[in-house]
């Protein structure tokens, strides 16, 4: 593989081992930074270890632990950040700095030496922020300084040409799963039919893998997707988490989909999708940036949305004919637009690379667990949960005066019932503010809930 994703340097991701990939010895995104909350501790469940994120104001920086206090083992994102700037556990207040050290132990005598032990130390995980998202290394942390964060070095060129939409969901299937879907273009045009593409795009595929080693492959489609009209697209798959693809179009100018594909337990990940756009035209990049960031947010949730449910399922058929392993068996890939699905399982079998080895799946979601959008998205995206509190206190402000109105206006007939227009206005005002309570209702549900019938299952209009 090229070297310019790892920036040359000293050690690859995955360990010393040729043969093997250990998914810890790598760096995963586990935050946008603009979802944290510097004020509080955060929390987040990488390789299914639970960690605690938080912001050491002395440092400037933020520090990853395990999340277990090393005294009675409660979680510290329950805590707080006290007055000293110190992670505070919530059950006896021992206090830990950003090296996960003991500084505090309220119930220890003058003169005790406690935190000086080693059992008072929090176990810590190395971090760093790049390209807006905050990184963690949960492996051997004395490789975590020689191995590169796995960036999009494109990105990097003429930072000001390029115009990137973010968003992350919590998404109920393995990184492998979410890996296997974006990396196979084939299916773009019948799932998601009537959100970001059509059926009547759909054609043969001549996906060729170019470059395959150990820290992940290369591929090309030199026709393209719409049947050749937008240009020849390159994919790169940089273990064990991310993929992207580049494709270059005159009319739309250069297009990147990049997708991180974090494993937070069996059955479970969270990716993290950044669309970024260098645009032939500066408009396209003018309209992006006026729409407000929960907005695009809702319209990527219902793309999401379109595969989300038969996924879900699809991991656990494969996984009743013999999962990872017997994928050849399991699957019948006779065409070439099934190159890259080949190719990535292979890779995860031939590297060992499954990063839950021997673990069933969860059990079964129903539709409606499926597609549940606040605690997989909205809870946790600063942009929703802002717009979502603004919309719910506009609601109520809309509820009381519809209320007020309402109440108010038999009064009006009765003591100004010669006065029919002051009385009219009055049921007017009612009318409008319940109309835009009820439609406030409405809109607040899409932050909460996805509709059950996909756009490309709706009849066709006439």
């Amino acid at each position: 593989m090229t070297s310019t994703i790892y920036n040359q340097q000293t050690l690859t991701p995955g360990g010393d081992d040729p043969s093997i990939f250990d998914p810890k010895e790598a760096w995963y995104p586990v935050f946008y930074v603009e979802d944290l909350d510097r004020t509080k501790p955060n929390s987040f469940t990488l390789l299914g270890e639970d960690l605690v994120i938080w912001w050491e104001e002395k440092s400037r920086s933020w520090q990853v632990f395990e999340d277990k206090c090393p005294h009675r083992l409660v979680p510290l994102s329950e805590g707080r950040i006290n007055e000293a700037g110190l992670l505070e556990c919530p059950y006896h207040g021992w206090a830990f700095s950003g090296s996960g050290n003991c500084e505090n132990i309220p119930q220890q005598p003058e003169g005790g030496k406690a935190e000086t032990s080693a059992r008072a130390c929090v176990k810590s995980m190395p971090a760093k922020v790049s390209q807006g998202l905050l990184f963690v290394y949960p492996g051997t942390s004395d490789r975590a300084e020689k191995v590169a964060v796995p960036i999009v070095d494109a990105i990097e060129e003429d930072k000001q040409d390029w115009v990137v939409l973010n968003t992350f969901r919590d998404l109920p299937y393995d990184a492998a799963t979410l890996l296997e879907n974006v990396t196979d273009a084939s299916h773009v045009p019948f799932t998601h039919h009537r959100t970001v593409s059509n059926r009547s795009t759909a054609s043969s595929m001549d996906l060729k893998v170019i470059e395959s080693n150990k820290e992940g492959y290369k591929g090309v489609w030199e026709e393209g997707p719409r049947k050749g009209t937008l240009g020849t697209q390159y994919t790169n798959f940089i273990a064990p988490a991310l993929i992207y693809q580049d494709l270059t179009s005159k009319q739309f100018g250069r297009t990147l989909t990049v997708v991180y594909a974090t494993p937070i337990s069996k059955g479970k990940c969270r990716l993290f999708a950044r669309f970024p756009f260098k645009f032939a035209s500066k408009i396209p990049a003018f309209l992006i940036k006026l729409t407000p960031t929960w907005y695009s947010h809702l319209g990527n949730n219902k793309v999401l949305e379109d595969d989300q449910i038969f996924l879900h399922y699809q991991e656990r058929y494969l996984a009743a004919k013999g999962g990872f392993e017997n994928f050849s068996k399991a699957f019948y890939l006779p065409t070439k637009a099934d190159a890259y699905i080949f190719e990535l399982r292979n890779w995860f079998n031939n590297y060992q690379a499954d990063p839950f080895p021997g673990e069933s799946l969860p059990p079964l979601l129903t539709k409606e667990q499926l597609l549940e959008r606040y605690h997989s998205h909205t809870k946790k995206c600063s942009s929703c949960s802002k717009a979502l509190a603004n919309i719910q206190n506009l609601r109520t402000f809309c509820g009381i005066i519809a209320a007020i109105a309402w109440i108010v206006a038999p009064f009006i007939w009765f003591e100004f019932g010669a006065s029919f227009g002051l009385a009219l206005s009055s049921t007017i005002v009612t009318l409008i503010f319940a109309l835009a309570w009820f439609g406030l209702g409405k809109f607040e549900e899409r932050f909460y809930l996805g509709t059950e019938i996909p756009p490309r299952n709706l009849p066709d209009r006439k």
